[in-house]
């Protein structure tokens, strides 16, 4: 006989279970932001005279968020509030952790865009520059760098922008200068071919930097020690000596990309929801206990498709004897509204098994790699082993204790 249990959750309201964090800036800025239109950021940073120092400031920021677990991307707010900062650095300087040397730009990119703006935009029933490029600032617009650590260091960025239609090539601005120095501005077809082989920068909307990376979580957390390799379970009741399992995804592969190539990488949610900890022995003690949900986020970027990648993240800290199932979903983000999955987890008092049913968000427009229960068994039975999960490839194991 089962018993089913009903326990809504939100994500945000889990300390304990919630590994991915989505960081609220709603205080940051005023609303509502006047949208900036992508093909005009890219007009603007085709027309700017770019030098060595702003490629140098680009290649910093995107190499940076790359670093901190993100996509090759030079967020609008960091370009405007803290020259060459990738996505992730405000919040290890925030916590103390940051190493890097503090570096200046001779002439940021800001200081060319805010020029272009002034000497060509006048008020005219539009923004004010003023007002553009304070739009333009609180954006979520972004330079996406793809391929960038193939660049030696010379040569002009082709810039194109995000079409927003699933084509897969664009119109592009390259640079061309003369040999008299001076320089023109020729359009171009730019596909990904291009970006292979010569800087591409893609003018497009930041997806992923309100939510903490599985490399900024490591960084962040002093309990995962060297790449989440530190495994620190909860305390065991006294009294109770019941043997439990902590279990782990110790790698990743992704199989294919989820967009087209303007998009940059697949963000990849990882969402698990058990009832930890779970020594109940009466009905009466079912109503103490809560499932929680953990939930990492993973960036693959392009070139890393196919290839199987460290993620060595506890996903249930004390997996007990008595719990049955767990709920497991795999979502490629791309945005939407919340929506949600009701998903079941499973345990047993004294052979009796209760079903506790979890509400777990997810955003409308997400591509559902996988979602459903995975079993003790299953787990005990393929510790160490890979297993296709729709498009990716996981390999779970377990540590007895």
């Amino acid at each position: 006989m089962k018993t089913r249990m009903t326990i809504a959750v939100l994500l945000a309201g889990l300390a304990a279970g919630a590994a991915c964090e989505r960081v609220d800036h709603s205080g940051d800025f005023p609303a509502p932001v006047p949208e900036v239109e992508l093909d005009e950021v890219a007009r603007i940073l085709s027309a700017i005279p770019l030098g060595a120092a702003q490629l140098e400031e680009v290649y910093d920021a995107v190499s940076a968020s790359s670093e901190n677990g993100y996509d090759e991307e030079y967020t609008m707010r960091d370009l405007f509030a803290d020259p060459g900062a990738g996505v992730g650095d405000a919040e290890t300087k925030a916590a103390g952790l940051y190493t890097k040397a503090a570096k200046t730009y001779e002439q940021p990119l800001k200081e060319l865009i805010a020029d272009y703006v002034h000497k060509t935009r006048t008020k005219a029933g539009d923004l004010s520059p003023e007002e553009y490029l304070a739009a333009l600032s609180r954006s979520d617009v972004q330079i996406y760098w793809p391929y960038s650590e193939r660049w030696s260091g010379r040569g002009w960025p082709v810039i194109t922008y995000d079409p927003a239609d699933g084509s897969s090539r664009n119109m592009g601005y390259r640079l061309v200068e003369k040999e008299d120095g001076t320089r023109s501005v020729e359009e171009v077809l730019v596909d990904e071919a291009m970006a292979l082989e010569e800087p591409v920068w893609v003018v497009n909307r930041n997806d992923d930097s309100a939510y903490r990376s599985l490399e900024l979580q490591r960084r962040l957390d002093p309990n995962w020690g060297n790449g989440g390799g530190n495994i620190i379970p909860g305390p065991v009741k006294a009294g109770e000596e019941l043997p439990f399992m902590t279990l782990l995804l110790k790698d990743f592969k992704a199989n294919r990309n989820f967009d087209p190539w303007f998009n940059g990488a697949s963000e990849f949610f990882v969402k698990a929801a058990a009832v930890e900890d779970f020594f109940a022995t009466t009905e009466a003690e079912l109503q103490l206990y809560s499932p929680s949900i953990t939930d990492f986020m993973v960036v693959v970027k392009r070139d890393q498709v196919g290839q199987v990648r460290p993620f060595n993240a506890v996903l249930v800290s004390q997996w007990t004897e008595q719990l049955g199932t767990c709920a497991f979903m795999i979502t490629e983000d791309d945005g939407g509204s919340i929506t949600t999955w009701k998903c079941s987890a499973e345990v047993k008092i004294k052979s009796k098994a209760y079903g506790f049913d979890i509400v777990i968000p997810f955003n409308s427009r997400d591509d559902i790699v996988w979602r459903g229960q995975l079993s003790s068994r299953y787990f005990s039975k393929y510790s160490g082993e890979t297993g296709h999960f729709g498009d990716v490839e996981l390999t779970f194991e377990t540590v007895m204790h």
